[in-house]
């Protein structure tokens, strides 16, 4: 019932920040100030985890014509990609240059053996270029560029010196330090300069949003909230509308 872009602010101690979310399902770049969400100034992104995942099987067939579908499950690729896949500072730089790859081959655990090179900063990649799957919007910085710019001047500062990173799909290697560089880019780019977004990519940051919610829920405040089984089966779903609304 509660934003996970909140919750994900929750999660580092404050209610005022931009949550810069990439999950499995979506990406978002939400502005929230004292706990209450933008909605006119958060933007979206359809490229997360689980379309990186397909993104890597699909350049792993490509470099290895003899490879099926089948040798590749999803729950295999979903943990190569976590244990080997990082993001380049510098994509087109690292991929014209084969001597900047760091090939690794991995045991699939069925008997096949995998080597990945360049596919291991391509597969994160389309979070900062959509276009590498046909999308034609933005990618992530921009974004949260944008959903920035759409603040009133006198909240942007404050919003931007907490950029709160949360989802799994922030953890890759190098993620947070190359959206500082392209955040940092997009503020010169459009005359805001003075504009310095700060990070904050804490350890824990795959499971920020469950425990932003956990510490909610741990508030005196929220006590009053909560809704019993007795309840519930008394007066039905139309009663999370009057206690959380």
């Amino acid at each position: 019932m509660a934003s996970t872009a909140l919750l994900a602010l929750c999660s580092t101690g404050v209610f005022s920040g931009l949550a810069v979310e990439a999950g499995a399902g979506v990406c978002h770049a939400t502005p929230i100030y004292a706990g209450h969400s933008w909605h006119q100034a958060t933007f979206r992104l359809n490229v997360a985890g689980s379309t990186l995942s397909r993104y890597l099987r699909d350049l792993l067939v490509a470099a290895n014509p003899d490879l099926s579908q089948q040798a590749l499950p999803r729950k295999a690729i979903t943990h190569l990609k976590k244990r080997s896949c990082y993001v380049s500072l510098d994509f087109e730089g690292d991929l014209r240059d084969p001597a900047r790859h760091h090939p690794a081959t991995f045991s699939m655990g069925n008997g096949c053996c995998v080597c990945l090179s360049s596919e291991r900063f391509r597969c994160p990649e389309p979070i900062f270029q959509p276009s590498l799957l046909g999308q034609a919007g933005p990618g992530l910085p921009a974004l949260a560029f944008r959903a920035l710019q759409k603040m009133p001047e006198t909240l942007r500062t404050r919003l931007a010196d907490t950029l709160v990173l949360a989802g799994g799909s922030t953890l890759f290697p190098g993620f947070a330090e190359r959206l500082d560089k392209e955040l940092e880019a997009q503020c010169r780019r459009h005359g805001y300069a003075a504009l310095r977004p700060h990070l904050v990519a804490k350890h824990g940051r795959g499971m920020a949003v469950w425990t932003g919610g956990s510490m909610v829920a741990s508030l005196h405040s929220f006590q009053r909230r909560w809704i019993t089984r007795a309840m519930y089966q008394e007066c039905g779903s139309r009663l999370l509308y009057d206690v959380f609304n």
